[in-house]
């Protein structure tokens, strides 16, 4: 057997996943979250930056730093459907190695261009769209992942991949947090060196502990058969609901609550410290939380928890939108209440999207797993095979399509705040409007009682799935 090459896997095998399959599975679940953790920090690098460029230095305002920050997530949710087939055909080792050395090309640009403020406003966004690398790294890790891990761990070990590159987020934010409280913020190319040495350890710690799967299947063949099935554009819908207010929130979070510090009358320095102080919370707690709902959809079912998150989402939303609406009804800065409830609104935003990302991704493997239950002729080998490739597939292109909706939220952000009158207020009632929506859709398809037959229940799940779609 070649080194770092597993000719045939099967998860599905107990005896072989308890004579030392687990610890291959487990091994290379390690060096891929850290791979990921950092590619979502070089994808959320902007979100880090802006808090470091007063509009008197480099010249952008408000709505363009929204659309700066709207770029990266842009280029990442496009990269997510090419990256989804490279595991297979790559390796996951080697595509692992390779995705974690691209990430030094845009760390090194942003450090530079944040040492020259006088670049124009079109460079930013190049060097910013570059930043973009970093969000495929969720689809092939993904991808590589659920081929690791058999039918009823996959909740766990992909909320758990998942949730340590989410974490990436909140840890970047952490570092800009402490060279912001250490130096000001006038250094922002610390940041960045730190993720040039962090890229280097991602790059040769999957070299050394990871491995390449024969028999990964996932193409863009795969990709086009998965999306014959109506379940595919579904799932993709609820997770921009989900990932999407993650990636989003996450990106923008930091800028809203700059622009109310400043609104509150601190200097440029200040607003940036008390942001900075305060953004990681959020995505930090939104990573911790897709475990859990990944866990919570393997015991409970992933179409309840999905649609239980919605409903507080939607409760959360209407507590921006009240406070909000009385903050638009008065003059000067924010109130402390009103303040109170923008951050703890948003947190709970954070923190339900994050078991909303878990209980989603749950649903793709378990619909697929049903699918396959449908297929005559195929031994279970084939099946399973044919399961792999199909949630492969739908992981990345469900991947792709959440984070558009990550896009859609600073866009809608720069709209409100470019409005008459420039708050955030019509963008919250937009975020409820979408999450009672995404309530509707995940009750009629997955937990409403069917009226035909031919709809089958998953292995211990909740979501009715027909094999037709």
């Amino acid at each position: 057997m070649k080194k770092h090459y597993i000719e045939h896997w099967d998860a599905e095998d107990v005896d072989a996943w308890e004579a030392g399959g687990k610890d291959v599975a487990k091994r290379n679940l390690i060096w891929s979250v850290v791979a990921e953790h950092v590619g979502f920090s070089v994808w959320s690098i902007w979100s880090v930056m802006v808090l470091f460029m007063p509009t008197d230095v480099y010249g952008i305002d408000a709505a363009g730093k929204f659309f700066l920050v709207a770029v990266p997530t842009l280029v990442g949710a496009i990269l997510r459907i090419p990256y989804t087939v490279a595991t297979a055909r790559f390796g996951g080792r080697n595509w692992t190695v390779f995705s974690a050395l691209v990430l030094l090309v845009p760390t090194v640009f942003t450090l530079y261009l944040m040492l020259n403020p006088g670049a124009s406003y079109t460079t930013f966004l190049l060097v910013a769209a570059l930043a973009g690398v970093g969000g495929g790294n969720f689809a092939s890790s993904m991808t590589n992942i659920n081929a690791f891990y058999p039918q009823r761990l996959k909740g766990w070990a992909l909320g758990l991949n998942a949730g340590g590159g989410n974490i990436g987020v909140p840890v970047i934010q952490l570092v800009g947090l402490l060279v912001i409280a250490t130096v000001g913020n006038t250094e922002p190319w610390i940041v960045c060196a730190v993720y040039l040495v962090l890229c280097g350890v991602a790059a040769v710690g999957a070299a050394m502990f990871m491995d390449n799967l024969g028999n990964q299947k996932a193409d863009l063949r795969a990709m086009g058969a998965t999306l014959k099935f109506s379940h595919s554009w579904v799932i993709s819908f609820l997770y921009v609901g989900t990932f999407g207010s993650f990636i989003g929130f996450s990106f923008a979070f930091g800028q809203v609550l700059q622009i109310n510090f400043l609104a509150g009358g601190a200097t440029p320095a200040q607003a940036a410290l008390h942001a900075a102080q305060i953004a990681f919370i959020g995505p930090l707690l939104g990573s911790i939380a897709r475990p859990l709902g990944g866990k919570l959809a393997d015991r409970i079912g992933g179409g309840r928890i999905t649609l239980y998150t919605f409903a507080a989402m939607a409760l959360a939303a209407g507590v921006l939108v009240t406070a909000g609406t009385i903050d638009d009804g008065t003059a000067g800065a924010p109130t402390g209440g009103v303040m109170t409830a923008f951050v703890l609104g948003f947190i709970a935003l954070f923190l339900l999207s994050g078991i909303g990302n878990g209980s989603v991704y749950k649903m793709i493997p378990s619909i697929f797993e049903a699918k396959a239950q449908g297929l005559d002729g195929l031994s279970r080998e084939d099946r399973a095979s044919w399961s792999r490739s199909m949630s492969g597939a739908l992981i990345g292109f469900a991947g792709a399509i959440g984070g558009l909706g990550g896009v859609g939220i600073n866009l809608i952000l720069r709209a409100s705040y470019s409005s008459p009158a420039k708050s955030a207020t019509m963008a919250f009632w937009v975020f409820l409007a979408f999450y009672v929506v995404c309530i509707a859709v995940t009750w009629f398809v997955f937990l409403r009682r069917p009226s035909a037959p031919g709809i089958a229940v998953t292995d211990g799940d909740d979501e009715k799935v027909s094999v037709s779609a």
